[in-house]
């Protein structure tokens, strides 16, 4: 190919302007549909993120007297808590992330695991072998179960 069978810029111009008032009434169709999904998708995630930090599980880590982590422990645990946003069922990062948060109650310091409630199975998983997990939000659905006492006499 030679520099001198190349069209020249103006040839060029007129091709791609002959193609933008072609398709300019196509575009401007598109556009209001394509703001209209943007803005749906938006509210959406809006939506799914204000529900899921609305409803959130916070358990309490209580580790022993002898709790010494290894290195494998506190890796093996990064990775369960990093489970719980996968968990968490499509709800964007703003609201399916897992928090430490740790307070200090009559000079004892305690720390307290929160993330959705989708992911309250991982939350509750024990991470570590001499560390208890304590929920704290109690299920309202669930009812003991009681047998009566059997009768005297009653077989």
């Amino acid at each position: 190919m030679n520099i001198a069978d190349l069209p020249a810029a103006d040839e060029i111009l007129a091709e791609v302007s002959t193609w933008a008032s072609a398709a300019a009434p196509y575009i401007a169709a598109a556009s209001p549909v394509a703001l209209a999904v943007w803005l749906w998708w938006a509210l959406r995630r809006a939506r799914l993120v204000t529900s899921a930090l609305a409803d959130r599980v916070t358990v309490e880590v209580v580790p022993t007297s002898t709790f010494d982590p290894s290195e494998g422990e506190v890796g093996r645990w990064a990775r369960q808590l990093g489970r719980v946003h996968h968990s968490a069922q499509g709800v964007p990062a703003r609201g399916s992330a897992a928090r430490l948060r740790y307070s200090a109650e009559d000079g004892k310091m305690r720390c307290y695991l929160e993330g959705p409630a989708t992911a309250a199975a991982v939350l509750a998983m024990p991470g570590f072998a001499e560390v208890e997990v304590r929920a704290h939000r109690a299920q309202k659905g669930i009812q003991p179960v009681r047998f009566p006492a059997p009768r005297e006499g009653a077989k």
